[in-house]
């Protein structure tokens, strides 16, 4: 799954670290996403899209088939 956590995290002036601990995850969590390496639970969307004031559908994009 696509995502643009880290264009929104650098857009808000977060390090990976300082968007953890307010996610409560670790920054290798963070990391992870970023990199398409690990699909977030949907509480952990919820959550990430609610610090951001968006959609999950905002942060979370179906890759292209």
């Amino acid at each position: 799954m696509n995502n643009r956590l880290r264009e929104l995290r650098e857009r808000e002036g977060l390090s990976q670290g300082e968007l953890a601990l307010r996610l409560e995850v670790s920054r290798q969590t963070i990391n992870a996403l970023e990199t398409g390496k690990y699909d977030p639970s949907l509480p952990l969307a919820f959550r990430i899209a609610r610090l951001f004031g968006t959609r999950i559908e905002d942060v979370f994009l179906p890759d292209q088939a």
